[in-house]
């Protein structure tokens, strides 16, 4: 069975919509579905897709999925 290191060097794309009006980024995995964060500076906005990415799949392995 892989373990979560194994799932998180797997690369997977990355969807980044930026609001210009408003500020901050939307980001999501499309092949993780569901797995979505968000930043108001790409700073905060890597850091955070990186965690969601990390607990999208800690979530998927409890579940089973």
């Amino acid at each position: 069975m892989k373990t979560l290191y194994d799932y998180m060097k797997v690369s997977y794309r990355v969807e980044i919509i930026e609001y210009k009006d408003e500020g901050g980024y939307v980001v999501s995995y499309p092949d993780l579905s569901g797995c979505i964060t968000c930043g108001e500076k790409i700073e905060v906005m890597v850091a955070n897709v990186v965690d969601a990415k990390k607990a999208w799949i800690e979530v998927t392995q409890e579940e089973g999925i």
